[in-house]
C-alpha cells in the first residue's frame, strides 16, 4: 500500500511541476501567434508564402502536400484590401481573419463570379461610400463587408499533381495584395 501511495504521490508532483511549467511558458508562446509571425516577415500588404521553405513561419505552413497558400497582412484604416489573382488554377479559395485569428468571411474559386480572382474586403464605413461611386477598379469585384480594422487574408490553391505545382506557385508569386 505504501509503494501505491508512494507511486501516487510521485506523479502528482511530477504533474504539478509540468503544470507549473506550462503556465510560466504561456506568455512565451501567446505572443507567438499568426499575426506576430506575419509581421516578422515583412509589412502590411505584403504577401508571404506559406510553405515549408519558410521555417519561421512555424505552424502556419500547410501539412496537406496538395495545397500551397498564401497570406497577406492588411489594415483597413489605410483604405480597402485589394486582392488580386492573374490567370487560372484547378481550384482556390480565400479566408478573412481578424487579428486574433477567428474567421470572419471564406469564399472559393466555385462561389465567386467568374474564374479570376478579384476580392476586395471593406469596413462598413467604406462600403457605404463605395456605394456612392464604385472606382472602375472594383467593377468586377467581390466585396466583403468586415467589421474589423486589421487582419489577415490567406488563399489556399490546390495542386492536384506534381504538374500543376510551377502553374500553382507562378499563380501564387504573381498575387498582388494592396490597400486601394
Amino acid at each position: 500500500m505504501t509503494r501505491f501511495l508512494h507511486a501516487l504521490l510521485t506523479g502528482l508532483v511530477g504533474a504539478g511541476i509540468v503544470h507549473i511549467a506550462i503556465l510560466f511558458l504561456l506568455p512565451v508562446f501567446a505572443e507567438k501567434d499568426a499575426w506576430a509571425r506575419l509581421a516578422e516577415t515583412g509589412e502590411p500588404y505584403h504577401v508571404v508564402r506559406l510553405d515549408h521553405a519558410n521555417p519561421s513561419l512555424g505552424m502556419l505552413t500547410s501539412p496537406d502536400p496538395f495545397f500551397e497558400a498564401v497570406a497577406c497582412r492588411f489594415d483597413l484604416s489605410d483604405g480597402a484590401l485589394h486582392l488580386v489573382g492573374e490567370g487560372r488554377i484547378p481550384f482556390w479559395s480565400i479566408s478573412v481573419y481578424d487579428r486574433r485569428g477567428l474567421n470572419i468571411y471564406s469564399l472559393n474559386d466555385r462561389t465567386a463570379t467568374g474564374d479570376a480572382l478579384d476580392f476586395v474586403v471593406v469596413t462598413p464605413a467604406q462600403m457605404l461610400t463605395m456605394r456612392k461611386e464604385v472606382p472602375a477598379e472594383f467593377t468586377q469585384s467581390i466585396f466583403v463587408e468586415a467589421d474589423l480594422t486589421e487582419g489577415i487574408v490567406v488563399m489556399r490553391a490546390f495542386v492536384p499533381d506534381e504538374s500543376w505545382r510551377e502553374v500553382v506557385s507562378t499563380y501564387l508569386n504573381g498575387i498582388s495584395c494592396t490597400s486601394r
